[in-house]
């Protein structure tokens, strides 16, 4: 036991300061972040909005993800990542403690779509300063160590709203949110300021490509969008489907739920560090973790043996901390291209996308088609995304042999000379 706990610690070493303090910042941004799983009660309960009006509401909370995804990125590469997650974080936690004061369905859209906005332009300039503060060699473990921040974060707050609740209603839910907002800045400020941190890995280029015109990236982006939509029916139609379909109780569901989690974090560390000391390419590593995710779908219509499900998740599970990871660090790869803060906008937004039409998109399948035709046409996509992820890969060999190949003439022309 002794070895093996060593041997997990070993796997965070060679990392830096700067990127300890960016994990910590973004799991209390994160875990702040106890709003969002108790807006659907909020509004239906506290306010008397209709199911129709939340979904409006939360239309106008993924179209701010995206808004504020750009903009990120866009201001990122005007002002630097420091300046937008300065003025994002102390911005949300004002927005969050003024939402509770919004009453009409109108307004609540447009104060969620504004929350959004800021909050959001937050990822693409972290993601932006993780690679600034990484060594090319660490970035993959770097985004690891903020995805468990992240999953730490997100398994947190809703334990912790629920007793907020609870004890001080609503409103304490909004004051609560808004002030680990602006502590998360109070940390920033205090440990990543530009004057006393150090950079690793600055890319600055004289003449930026855009990542519009890169074609190999924007497969990359609709492959990530498709791996988001199938991804995200684990978090809305799936529990629909444990409890109507299988008959688990809301216990055995958070059970269930809760294993993805605790994988992760037990595992997902040494597996990216095994997996980085092998021969495999990232859009390989993307594409197998595409396949698992992919089949934790076709299998749930093979059985009805309730042990099906646990197989379904821990493929998903799998396939979920080989490809995200991967993806990540493929993105920050192409970044040092171009703009950097356009290239990690983008792909932020690939997954805003999928957040819009995912989870409604499910649900009305389920409704309309039923669970097995569902996981028929989930997998479907999944099958579409492993395809684009193949051509990618196709793509990029035939790249790499054709620049070979251009050395090599002008060596060989350098040698006639």
């Amino acid at each position: 036991m002794k070895t093996l706990f060593n041997n997990y610690v070993n796997t965070f070493k060679g990392l830096s300061t700067e990127v300890w303090w960016l994990a910590l910042i973004t799991l209390i941004n994160r875990a702040g972040t106890m709003v969002i799983p108790f807006l659907s009660l909020y509004l239906t309960k506290s306010l008397n909005f209709s199911v129709s009006d939340v979904g409006w509401i939360m239309s106008a909370f993924g179209l701010g993800s995206v808004v504020g995804s750009w903009l990120g990125g866009r201001l990122t590469d005007q002002i630097g990542y420091y300046k937008v997650m300065f003025f994002s974080l102390l911005s949300t936690g004002i927005l969050f403690i003024a939402l509770q004061f919004l009453t009409t369905f109108t307004s609540f859209c447009i104060g969620i779509f504004l929350v959004m906005t800021v909050a959001d332009s937050f990822r693409p300039a972290m993601f932006v300063a993780m690679s600034a503060y990484s060594k090319p060699e660490n970035k993959t473990r770097s985004v690891t160590l903020i995805r468990l921040a992240i999953n730490l974060g997100f398994s947190a707050g809703p334990a912790v709203g629920g007793l907020i609740i609870t004890g001080l209603g609503y409103s304490g839910l909004f004051w609560v949110d808004g002030i680990t907002c602006i502590a998360a800045t109070l940390v920033l400020v205090n440990v990543l300021n530009p004057k006393s941190t150090k950079i690793l890995d600055e890319v600055k280029t004289k003449n930026p490509k855009s990542a519009y015109g890169d074609k190999a990236f924007i497969i990359f982006l609709f492959a990530m969008m498709l791996f988001g939509i199938v991804f995200l029916q684990y978090f809305s139609t799936m529990p629909i489907y444990y409890n109507e379909a299988h008959y688990l109780s809301e216990i055995e569901i958070g059970l269930l739920l809760g294993m993805n989690g605790f994988i992760i974090f037990a595992f997902e560390m040494p597996l990216i560090k095994w997996l980085e000391n092998t021969t495999f390419t990232k859009s390989g590593l993307m594409l197998f973790g595409a396949i698992l995710t992919g089949l934790s779908f076709l299998i749930l219509n093979l059985t009805s043996w309730v042990g099906v499900l646990v197989i379904g998740m821990l493929l998903m599970t799998f396939g979920e901390m080989i490809a995200f990871p991967f993806s990540n660090a493929f993105a920050m790869d192409r970044a040092k291209k171009g703009n950097q803060g356009e290239y990690m906008a983008l792909y932020s937004i690939s997954f805003s996308i999928a957040h819009i039409f995912g989870h409604n998109m499910g649900l009305q399948m389920t409704n309309q088609l039923g669970f097995e035709n569902t996981w028929f046409v989930i997998t479907g996509l999944a099958a579409l995304c492993v395809f684009l992820l193949f051509g990618l890969r196709q793509y990029l060999n035939a790249n790499k042999k054709r620049k070979a190949k251009l050395v090599e003439e002008e060596e060989t022309e350098i040698l006639w000379i």
